[in-house]
């Protein structure tokens, strides 16, 4: 299975230009025949927790339909970060789009406690993609749970994706955990992280997996968007820079 992760810099509360943008970076990973592509944490937003509330959306939103189309006619699965409607707060939410199969939401079950004011936990869920290897979700604070990891073990998870948002010190301890994870439960780890200013910070980028072993295979930099790709099945790895 080839699997990718995007590095991207969105633009503050602009959903349009970003699933604009987004659209470019399917297309690269379909020319380079990838079954997934998972985008940073509220990538078609920015991480901008206090624009949240205005910009949720239903999972059903008809802006998101172009990747549904993008998921179809590449035959690829993508995953992009969203603000999902809830009550009385919205979710932090990767929405799942599958070829010729209905949208389907994983939202972050453990939050930051910055986070609470802004946004409430997603249901329980296991994260499991079902797809063969199994690949579980994660989205930013929760690899730093210790249950997030074994609980993705224990469903017989293969790969562990992780969607980010993360300043650079938070990228340090990010690729220490995500390596931990790896070589204690012998899955592959990819992290997709965003770069460019988020809530008033820089992020730092530095999208990276790991394999079984906790070995680094591959990251990308600190500063520009791009796509790491890697093939599960021929250990194949390719970085490009958008």
């Amino acid at each position: 299975m080839k699997i990718g992760v995007a590095q991207t810099r969105s633009i503050s509360g602009d959903i349009e230009q970003n699933i604009a943008r987004h659209t470019v970076f399917v297309e690269t990973a379909v020319s380079h025949h990838a079954n997934l592509l998972i985008f940073p944490e509220l990538s078609l937003t920015n991480y901008e927790p206090t624009l949240a509330q205005a910009l949720a959306v239903q999972p059903d939103d008809p802006r998101l339909d172009t990747f549904q189309t993008l998921a179809d006619a590449g035959q690829i699965i993508i995953g992009v970060g969203m603000p999902t409607q809830n009550q009385p707060r919205p979710c932090i939410s990767l929405v799942m789009f599958r070829p010729n199969q209905p949208r389907t939401i994983y939202s972050k079950q453990y939050l930051f406690p910055d986070e609470e004011p802004f946004f409430v936990p997603g249901p329980a869920s296991t994260g499991l993609m079902g797809t063969d290897p199994n690949i579980a979700l994660a989205i930013c604070y929760e690899l730093s749970v210790p249950q997030h990891a074994a609980d993705a073990f224990k469903n017989n998870a293969k790969i562990y994706a992780a969607s980010v948002a993360k300043t650079e010190k938070g990228v340090e301890n990010a690729h220490k955990r995500l390596s931990a994870i790896a070589s204690q439960y012998g899955m592959t780890v990819f992290m997709s992280n965003c770069v460019g200013v988020a809530d008033g910070t820089e992020c730092a980028g530095r999208s990276a997996v790991w394999n079984n072993k906790g070995l680094l295979l591959g990251q990308l930099d600190d500063k520009n968007e791009g796509i790491l790709l890697f093939d599960t099945a021929t250990q194949e790895l390719i970085k490009e820079l958008a």
